[in-house]
């Protein structure tokens, strides 16, 4: 009952955010932002449905209970819950599941953007993880997890890339060095 619970939650969350999402897609479009990485988009969802897909499969075909240590996991999961709102909130209308880029926007670096480039890739990354391990569902928390690196690695430098060309991310995100 608890695993069903927390999964209606989790994906009623996605699909708030699916919402947030299309909401500031139109605002971005209507400012003249394009998109990136559009070839991998379709695949990058069909992985998160697949996910959770898998989680139940394996959760109730085994009837998996919570695990030993679930209160510490279920702790963490609303830890990366609560970051999840903060990069949402912090990136504000910048936020999206798609790589829409605003050619001369500024880049955003405050909230979890000040300490890395992707917190909200951690977040999922760390969720993909923990919600299958709080029920004992190792495997899809393994392949999910090597699916998501694979992903990730083919997302993060074209988003990457993409804000280079077209935003001030290079000098937002500058190294410090040493000046001579």
């Amino acid at each position: 009952m608890l695993f069903y619970f927390i999964l209606i939650l989790v994906i009623l969350q996605r699909l708030t955010e699916v919402f947030i999402a299309k909401r500031h897609e139109k605002w971005m479009l209507a400012k003249g932002a394009y998109e990136v990485g559009e070839s991998h988009y379709s695949y990058m969802v069909a992985m998160h449905v697949s996910f959770f897909l898998f989680l139940i499969v394996e959760v109730v075909s085994n009837n998996f209970g919570s695990s030993p240590l679930f209160p510490l996991l279920f702790l963490l999961f609303l830890l990366v819950q609560a970051l999840r709102i903060w990069c949402i909130r912090s990136l504000g209308p910048f936020w999206n599941t798609k790589v829409l880029i605003l050619p001369g926007a500024e880049v955003i670096r405050k909230g979890p953007y000040t300490f890395m480039r992707h917190p909200n890739y951690a977040v999922v990354s760390l969720e993909i993880l923990l919600l299958p391990i709080m029920f004992q569902a190792y495997f899809t928390a393994f392949c999910f997890t090597l699916l998501n690196i694979t992903m990730l690695s083919v997302r993060i430098p074209i988003e990457e890339q993409a804000l280079r060309d077209a935003t001030d991310y290079n000098h937002v995100f500058k190294k410090d060095l040493p000046q001579k």
